[in-house]
């Protein structure tokens, strides 16, 4: 602060403005601008008596500095202690910056919203095979990752001290909060080159002597021991038989059942057999979502039962390998939720997850003594599968005396059934206001019952007893869709036959009527879809071709060629169409063709393809006589029959099939491939139509009725002209009187 010094005299001070006391001491050697204060006083005042000298400091009050030192620092922040001198700290969580959207990127928030509810239903509704393809999906977070991510240290040890060191299992010492564990686990490589040094996770008998090894030291000094199973198995080739891989399986199994220490086991991809149970002794078994824990791999089991390995599928139900199903039958003592997509979707949020597992089970297994926890991991395995033989059994258990699944939660009917109602009733009011529909909505309905649509018909084929043939068919199916080839007629038979059985059986199903019920509201909303999506597409190509015929029509040449046969028409003096020549007549019916020529060329111009020029049903109706109708209608009945009766006796009927499902397989988006078979098909179908017709009489009874309806069409176009030209002499008449 600033101050002031006086020398104490009677009536005489000497006060230096603006100059601190400090330095007005320091600004030479002991005195003011070099005198001695001594010295200066006795210039001043004339006199050698000596006397005190006083300095005076007066300190104003200033600002507390506010320093970012805490009062009680935590040594262990993340980034050292030093962290806690900077200023800028972690916001806390009622302070963080909300979320904010850009008006240029809300298009985008529905596109999110409907990925993120697809992902939902996806993975809430996971089959057991689907659960195995997560679990050994290559991008799935190995246990190096997890051990990185959830301790502060890690020292990884190796060698089993008998001469190598098995790169498939890792083992090491870490700490998670300031505990210090021995984790211990199966190491799949993140590519190919790691999987191949790491031998996919496969360890040999190397591998579990180095963590027999780890296990003895962790229980010598004390240290509790997490392990992390990721493993199809053991590896089973000639040497690691040789080595004794059976013997150090059960070594382990035996000494981990004698170990003083809590072990905790974390199954975070697949447990296949012994090669994870080598190391899953443990007091508490945790199992991330989408792990699975097996004795034998469902395409393994698929083979012994079935001999099949395409029945993976159906093995993986019967073997209830899932977290979910081992939680119930009190194998596994936990399950850690995973983010949407999987492990892999966000490793570092599945990693404190098992972190916050870790921790849980380990406080509650610290707190038992030595005996009592040797008595916890015993009674854990010896439980598995037992029952108490002389007590009633319970009636949920009596079927293969295992609990019956739970049932699938469905939407309540009731529920849908009133969305439905109240979105029917937002579309009747837009088309009654002229507005347009709902879009959004509808097609978020669709999605919706689509989606309950199918869980209803896979329950009700299953309940006919169909679904085990229904899976072989898909997998025949898409094996043949993958190499790219045509339906044989064989698979084309199987599903005709077990879409027959099901029309039939379908209506015992326990959920038919809500299936009946669900699939008519899907049927009735798509249809408004496709209604409303044709309406704007007439809308749109009507107004695009009358604008093309007005073009075409107001074009010079266009008027001076109407306006020529107008006026030849006009000048024959002729009182009605039958008074026309031949050669007028063939001049008005050539001119109708050129203009209908033009409007074929603007109409291909747009995109589209002609098929037929054909007048309106109002024009056929004036045009034809009744007797001309009847022979059409006659004619039309034989073409009918006759046609089906070629598609029965020929092989008509098996290309049309193939095609049909030649059509289903290529999609939106056909490849040129796909695209030269259905025109080959094509061909082929009208070919063997057009052969089968020109071989009947019907060819002839359709040109005699052809140049009938033509001879018709002539005599009223002439009436038309006709009566145009007459109009326009009235209008000239009337305008020159």
């Amino acid at each position: 602060g600033m101050g002031e010094i006086g020398i104490g005299m009677a009536s005489i001070s000497h006060s230096p403005v603006g100059t601190s006391a400090s330095e007005f001491l320091r600004s030479s050697s002991n005195g003011v601008n070099g005198i001695p204060l001594r010295t200066l006083g006795r210039a001043r005042f004339g006199s050698t008596t000596r006397r005190d000298l006083v300095v005076a400091a007066k300190l104003r009050k200033v600002k507390k500095q506010d320093h970012p030192w805490p009062d009680d620092p935590d040594p262990n922040v993340k980034g050292g202690v030093l962290t806690h001198l900077s200023y800028f700290k972690p916001l806390p969580e009622d302070q963080k910056p909300k979320p904010v959207t850009l008006e240029f990127e809300k298009r985008l928030l529905s596109l999110e919203k409907k990925i993120t509810d697809a992902l939902k239903d996806l993975y809430t509704h996971l089959t057991p095979i689907q659960r195995v393809s997560i679990a050994r999906h290559p991008n799935r977070p190995t246990f190096l990752d997890h051990v990185f991510s959830i301790t502060e240290k890690f020292v990884e040890l190796h060698g089993d001290r008998s001469g190598y060191n098995d790169p498939a299992i890792v083992t090491g010492i870490g700490t998670i909060d300031g505990r210090r564990y021995m984790f211990m686990g199966h190491q799949k490589g993140r590519n190919t080159k790691e999987n191949i040094s790491r031998n996919f996770g496969m360890p040999t008998p190397h591998g579990y002597r180095k963590a027999l090894r780890m296990m003895h030291y962790a229980d010598h000094h004390g240290f509790p021991i997490i392990t992390f199973i990721d493993t199809p198995g053991a590896y089973a080739d000639l040497k690691s038989e040789e080595l004794g891989q059976g013997e150090a399986i059960a070594h382990n199994l035996r000494t981990m059942f004698g170990l003083k220490v809590p072990i905790v086991s974390i199954v975070i991809g697949e447990g296949g057999s012994g090669g994870a149970l080598a190391i899953g002794c443990a007091n508490k078994l945790i199992m991330l979502e989408n792990a699975v824990f097996y004795v034998a791999s469902p395409e393994a089991a698929a083979s012994i039962l079935w001999k099949n390995s395409k029945a993976a599928p159906q093995a993986a139900e019967k073997l209830r390998i899932t977290a979910t199903e081992l939680l119930k039958l009190q194998i596994a003592d936990g399950v850690v939720p995973e983010p949407l997509g999987g492990a892999h979707a966000d490793p570092s949020w599945t990693s404190q997850q098992i972190k916050y597992a870790i921790n849980e089970s380990m406080d509650e297994l610290m707190k038992m003594d030595t005996e009592e926890l040797l008595k916890h991991r015993m009674h854990k395995f010896r439980k598995i599968g037992m029952f108490q033989e002389g007590l009633p059994v319970d009636s949920k258990k009596k079927v293969n005396m295992k609990m019956k699944e739970e049932p699938i939660v469905r939407t309540s009917s009731l529920n849908i059934e009133d969305e439905v109602k109240k979105l029917m009733q937002q579309i009747l009011n837009a088309k009654e206001s002229s507005v347009e529909l709902p879009e959004s909505a509808l097609n978020d309905m669709i999605e919706k019952l689509e989606r309950e649509v199918d869980r209803e018909y896979s329950e009700a084929v299953k309940a006919i007893g169909l679904k085990d043939r229904l899976v072989m068919l898909r997998e025949e199916f898409s094996k043949i869709k993958l190499q790219d080839q045509l339906v044989p007629p064989a698979l084309m038979d199987k599903i005709e036959k077990l879409k027959d059985e099901f029309a039939q059986g379908v209506s015992a199903a326990p959920n038919y009527e809500t299936l009946k019920s669900r699939l008519d509201m899907l049927m009735e909303l798509s249809k408004i879809k496709i209604d409303s999506a044709n309406e704007k597409k007439y809308a749109r190509l009507k107004q695009q071709v009358n604008k093309k015929y007005v073009e075409i029509m107001n074009r010079p040449d266009m008027k001076e060629k109407n306006k020529a046969l107008e006026d030849e028409i006009e000048s024959s003096g002729v009182s009605s169409g039958q008074d026309l020549g031949p050669e007028l007549k063939e001049k008005i019916v050539q001119r109708k063709k050129e203009i209908e020529l033009e409007m074929v060329d603007a109409i291909k111009a747009l995109g589209l393809d002609v098929a037929a020029v054909r007048p309106k049903a109002k024009e056929i109706s004036e045009q034809i006589p009744i007797d001309v109708k009847a022979k059409e209608k006659e004619l039309n009945e034989e073409i009918k029959g006759e046609i089906e009766n070629v598609i029965k006796s020929t092989d008509l009927k098996e290309k049309i099939e193939v095609l049909k499902l030649e059509v289903a397989k290529a999609g939106k988006t056909p490849n040129v491939a796909s695209k030269n078979r259905i025109a080959a098909l094509e061909q082929q179908i009208k070919g063997g139509l057009v052969e089968a017709m020109n071989s009947s009489n019907l060819k002839e009874k359709h040109e005699e009725l052809q140049a009938e309806v033509s001879k018709t069409k002539i005599q009223k176009k002439t009436n038309l002209w006709k009566t145009k030209i007459q109009k326009k002499k009235i209008l000239r008449m009337t305008s020159k009187e």
